[in-house]
């Protein structure tokens, strides 16, 4: 919807690197010079000029602790919130490490995939995921690459978890399915629940499920640290779930985590009850590690 002449030729003479400015600019020029603009060029202008409002840039004065950078909703994408923000360290094969997060911008009616990198936690990039592959809520970056890809878990039909390999952070085109739903818990659909935490054993993806009444319950599978596509464990029942204390709220019967860390043998799982509390689950990882493959058997 966005490729007319007037795309191709904007994009034709901007330099390698642009400012907002610059692209308006070149916008205001075509359009002033083909004038009337054609309904395709018009349609392109506006779905340009959306798109670039959605990547952007947010700094912050060093001098400011950290608890006190907030990023607000700033690009039409976030007019109705940031959501689910799964931050994860990611170390390149040289050694090279930054932070990434992905999240889900809402304007209130469609979502928009969004990847947010950061080397410091002063200076933020915000970008759209682009592709084939980029598209539905919840997508779970590995923590390095996989056979010398990006790696990531993903939903792409609101029901299922898939894979999706690329080898640039910002397109993705390639999805294989991965995980269905197979128990009374998450029939609905099952969802990750942040990156993959790698341990000697394998991947550790906590999930999500949805089950009857839309109660939520939150379990997890080990996966292979190679081949991400084989499950060699499985929990066959949850190891959190909707309680008394979680059925009412913002959104009743829901548990919900974007994201766990590893503290030596520990699995630290925050996690929000019904949008309204906060509680820290720990969890043995050797326990959790028996419990996952003796549920595959």
């Amino acid at each position: 919807g966005a490729i007319s002449d007037l795309s191709k030729s904007v994009v034709g003479e901007l330099a390698a690197e642009f400012t907002f400015a610059d692209l308006q600019e070149k916008i205001k020029h075509y359009s002033f010079n083909h004038r009337p603009l054609p309904a395709d060029d018009r349609t392109a202008s506006d779905k340009i000029l959306w798109l670039a409002r959605c990547n952007y840039e947010a700094r912050f004065d060093p001098a400011t602790a950290l608890p006190e950078r907030v990023l607000f909703p700033m690009s039409p994408s976030e007019q109705n919130g940031i959501e689910d923000a799964r931050f994860v360290l990611f170390t390149e094969d040289d050694g090279r490490s930054k932070y990434y997060a992905t999240y889900t911008a809402y304007d209130g009616k469609a979502v928009l995939p969004q990847l947010m990198e950061t080397g410091d936690f002063e200076h933020f990039k915000m970008s759209t995921l682009n592709g084939n592959a980029a598209v539905n809520k919840g997508m779970a970056l590995f923590p390095r690459k996989i056979n010398g890809r990006y790696a990531m878990i993903s939903r792409q039909d609101n029901e299922n978890l898939f894979l999706m390999y690329s080898d640039n952070i910002h397109f993705w085109h390639e999805a294989l399915p991965l995980l269905k739903p197979s128990f009374p818990w998450e029939y609905v659909q099952i969802g990750n629940c942040g990156s993959p935490i790698e341990t000697k054993h394998g991947w550790i993806l906590l999930t999500h499920g949805v089950g009857p009444f839309r109660q939520y319950a939150v379990s997890a599978v080990l996966l292979d640290r190679d081949n991400p596509l084989k499950i060699l464990g499985r929990l066959n029942e949850p190891l959190i779930q909707w309680t008394e204390a979680s059925r009412s709220g913002y959104v009743p019967n829901v548990v919900y985590t974007c994201g766990s860390l590893l503290h030596q043998e520990t699995l630290v799982v925050p996690y929000a009850m019904s949008d309204q509390k906060t509680a820290i689950s720990l969890i043995p990882v050797p326990a959790l590690i028996d419990r996952m493959l003796q549920g595959s058997k």
